[in-house]
Parts: C-alpha cells; structure tokens; sequence
C-alpha cells in the first residue's frame, strides 16, 4: 500500500519561507521531504482548511504556484461536517490543543495518512493519529 501524509499548515511555511530553527534547516527539510515522496510515489494530503490557513500570509497565486511544484503526489481531501462536529467536542476534552489541529488531527486520521507537524499541540492528539516530523520521513 501506499503511504499518505497529510501535512500541517506550519509544514507548508517552513518550505514556502525557508525557515530554519536555530540549527535545524527546517525549510530544507520540508523540501527534502516532499521530493522524498515524489520519488517514492507517496501521496500528499491537504485540505481547504490548510489552503484557508496559508492564505492568512500568502496570496492564492503564491500557494497555486508551489503546490504545483508537486501537484503529482498532492491530493485535496474533503472535510465534512461530522469531522467539523467532532474537533468542536474533542476541544472541550483536550484543552491543551488548538481546535484547528485537532480538526486537521481528525482529516489526517480518516484519510489513514501520517499527519506531519512540528506543532506541540499535535503531542495531546497521538492517541487516534500518527504524528511525526519531517526528518523522521526523510532519514527512515
């Protein structure tokens, strides 16, 4: 089978703004990461509401232009109300964790895709997801 990730909005900027982190060449690994799924034809997710996220610092020109860069292995999935539904009831138990990553914890989970984020809050939410960093992916 093949594998599927769905990437976190902070992914997305690392990659879009070449962040680094101290040491950490953070952008680079973003990078190296999705070339790392176009070779092995593993399919990236995202979401409207990743799209949603990204267009508070970039225009829609911007994003069309580097999700192009990889349109082979992107996919757009679909988020539905029952998904929207259960991030607003899982927020009143999991206080530690921002309702938009619990729903992009929800989308990543029903899609069977690894979510893939550098965000803390994503710790609260490994109980029903799969959670990992760029170079976990890059160096497995």
């Amino acid at each position: 089978m093949r594998k599927k990730f769905y990437l976190d909005t902070c992914i997305w900027r690392d990659y879009f703004e070449d962040r680094k982190d101290n040491l950490k060449p953070l952008g680079e690994f973003a990078f190296q990461f999705l070339k790392k799924c176009e070779k092995n034809n593993w399919k990236v997710l995202y979401s409207e509401f990743v799209v949603k996220e990204l267009k508070k610092d970039y225009s829609e020109e911007r994003i069309k232009e580097i999700f192009s860069s990889f349109q082979n292995l992107l996919v757009k999935v679909h988020i539905s109300i029952e998904q929207i539904i259960e991030s607003e009831k899982l927020k009143s138990k999991i206080k530690e964790s921002h309702e938009s990553d619990i729903l992009h914890a929800i989308i990543s989970r029903d899609n069977n895709a690894v979510l893939i984020s550098r965000d803390r809050h994503f710790d609260y939410l490994k109980d029903f997801v799969e959670v990992k960093i760029p170079e976990e992916i890059i160096f497995d």
